[in-house]
């Protein structure tokens, strides 16, 4: 692993790093939001706590439990809420400054919305807010209700808008006003099948386009396809940050679990039962193993080795418990111990 370096907002590469947590890796694209050392408190009650990560271009999934601290930095990110210690940056500026949330669109689960107003003029009314003249802002409005799949059904007044038409007026007025960062809790909550696919193909495209994406939500198998990077929150701490394969990697006590399909299983099995490297073989039936394995970089590697030595033809090689839900369900575990 990649030893982090000190960096400035500007030129030089980015750290990432956690005060809290075991489980933290490090990347070196730019950070557009930066948490250090954050904790908020509501009298006696810990709202975050220590918390430190950064999130940088591209989509960064947010995971946790109710009570886990979710709303709270989402609020501080979006500058709704000053930390009791530490410090949050967007685009190097703090994040409670107006100068800071120029750079920030919202799209908040709950609903706040002028209901007499139609979704086109709601919209329009935002970027109007955000300092655009009436020409700019409908230019805008435009653009942003068609990203959103809104252009042709805007005129409605929003009071007699469906839940997912609702959420996607929300996007588009996170959007009208061009941010680099973008927060968005639940997204897909109410959205039809063919709504969510169009909302995951809108995120992915803003992630190409540079824009640093915060998502929290608790459809996990979605999190799987979407997300580049995720970050785990439990107790009001982050848990862990990075990829799931690398998140998964560093579980050292949940061994990685696969299933192997093979023309000869029970041979294979008989190389593998000895290995330091796999706690447990099954055999399921002739041509399939299930396996539990320790350090996955290892074990591959040295696997790989045996079957083109051994010329066994493997049909199938298949993780079982690298999905977003069986490491959130791990980390949650590791969490407990501490």
């Amino acid at each position: 692993m990649n030893q982090p370096t000190t960096s400035e907002h500007t030129n030089s590469s980015a750290t990432e790093t956690t005060h809290y947590s075991p489980l933290t890796t490090y990347s070196f694209a730019q950070p557009l939001v930066e948490f250090r050392g954050v904790s908020k408190w509501y009298g006696p009650v810990i709202g975050v706590n220590e918390v430190s990560f950064e999130v940088r271009p591209g989509i960064t999934g947010m995971l946790g439990p109710n009570g886990a601290g979710k709303t709270t930095l989402i609020k501080l990110l979006a500058g709704q809420l000053r930390p009791s210690l530490g410090d949050v940056r967007v685009c190097g500026l703090p994040a409670w400054s107006a100068a800071a949330r120029r750079h920030v669109g919202y799209c908040p689960d709950a609903d706040a919305f002028y209901e007499d107003m139609s979704g086109r003029q709601f919209v329009r009314s935002m970027a109007r807010l955000h300092g655009f003249d009436r020409a700019t802002a409908k230019r805008r409005t435009e653009e942003v209700l068609a990203e959103v799949g809104m252009a042709a059904r805007a005129d409605r007044r929003l009071r007699g808008y469906s839940k997912g038409m609702r959420q996607r007026i929300k996007m588009a007025q996170a959007l009208v006003h061009d941010p680099d960062v973008i927060v968005v809790d639940e997204p897909l909550n109410g959205v039809d099948p063919v709504g969510r696919r169009e909302f995951m193909d809108l995120f992915r495209d803003l992630g190409r386009r540079g824009k640093a994406l915060l998502i929290s939500s608790h459809i996990l198998d979605e999190m799987d396809t979407l997300a580049e990077r995720v970050l785990f929150m439990g107790r009001g701490r982050v848990l862990a940050v990075g990829t799931l394969p690398e998140i998964r990697d560093m579980l050292d006590n949940h061994p990685l679990k696969l299933r192997v399909e093979t023309d000869r299983a029970r041979d294979l099995a008989s190389r593998l039962v000895h290995w330091e490297l796999v706690r447990s073989v099954e055999l399921h039936d002739a041509h399939e193993l299930l396996l539990e394995i320790y350090r996955p970089d290892q074990f591959f590697r040295r696997f790989s080795d045996l079957v083109l030595e051994e010329a066994f033809e493997i049909e199938r090689l298949q993780t079982t418990d690298a999905s977003a839900g069986a490491i959130f369900d791990y980390v949650m575990q590791e969490a407990a111990r501490f």
